[in-house]
């Protein structure tokens, strides 16, 4: 199973990209950095986008994947909770800022299809077995557990807060794929906007560590760029806290498991 991260971070400049995982060069695992990220050869070979949940960066470049469009016409998957799919349609699909790939080029064969996921219920797309998990945020998430075919395993949050020890009770990933967007000194913020800071991250591992009996490889993603220096410092500290390296990750890193 190949994973490679498209977009690393939460904001987006000519080195950084918004929020996506490709897995096996045909699933994405949200959409912030989809087809900037992509060639259109490449972008033509995604079968299925799985949505972690409706904010904006990680789901903007479902409209350039529709009307980046494949000869014949083809069909892309688009996964979510039903409270996802409602937003992500009533805001940015259905038709008034752009085409309603929903429904073009016909409502039989759409460009994108929407298909509604059921936490906890798992589905295969190409071979992998793939679990969503819900997850703290300020909006209805969940995270995506993915096993290959010859059962390796790696744990995708999206966007997540403090609390995931159910969560962690559902998962065993060899990889974990966590956000970290705020600073220790911003810890009061990030709990009520349902983010991590590196401090925060340590509670949790301990957590999964008691759990589970090990530690993950850990890598942190959504990645604030405008104090994204200080974050490399801040989770080097909680590294050491934990004996174990917690990895940054960046636009272009490809895992093999």
């Amino acid at each position: 199973m190949k994973i490679e991260i498209l977009g690393a971070h939460n904001s987006e400049t000519d080195k950084a990209r918004l929020p996506c995982l490709l897995v096996d060069d045909v699933i994405a695992l949200d959409a912030g950095g989809l087809t900037a990220s992509l060639s259109l050869q490449r972008q033509h070979q995604i079968t299925s986008v799985l949505l972690t949940h409706h904010h904006f960066d990680h789901t903007r470049d479902l409209v350039t994947l529709g009307s980046n469009d494949t000869q014949p016409p083809s069909t892309v998957d688009v996964y979510g909770l039903p409270e996802t799919l409602e937003v992500v349609y009533k805001y940015l699909l259905d038709g008034k800022m752009y085409k309603d790939y929903t429904h073009w080029p016909k409502v039989e064969a759409p460009r994108l299809l929407l298909k509604p996921l059921e936490p906890y219920r798992h589905i295969v797309i190409a071979g992998c077995v793939i679990i969503p998990v819900p997850v703290n945020h300020s909006v209805p998430s969940v995270g995506f557990h993915v096993t290959s075919r010859s059962g390796r395993t790696f744990f995708y949050t999206g966007d997540t807060g403090s609390g995931l020890s159910g969560c962690w009770e559902n998962i065993s990933p060899e990889v974990l794929f966590i956000e970290i967007t705020g600073l220790n000194s911003m810890g009061d913020a990030m709990r009520g906007l349902g983010h991590l800071t590196p401090d925060l991250l340590v509670e949790e591992l301990k957590q999964f560590q008691k759990l589970k009996g090990y530690l993950p490889r850990v890598i942190a993603a959504h990645v604030s760029t405008l104090w994204e220096d200080k974050l490399r410092v801040e989770l080097t500290e909680a590294g050491q806290k934990l004996g174990k390296e917690l990895e940054v990750g960046y636009e272009g890193l490809t895992i093999e498991l």
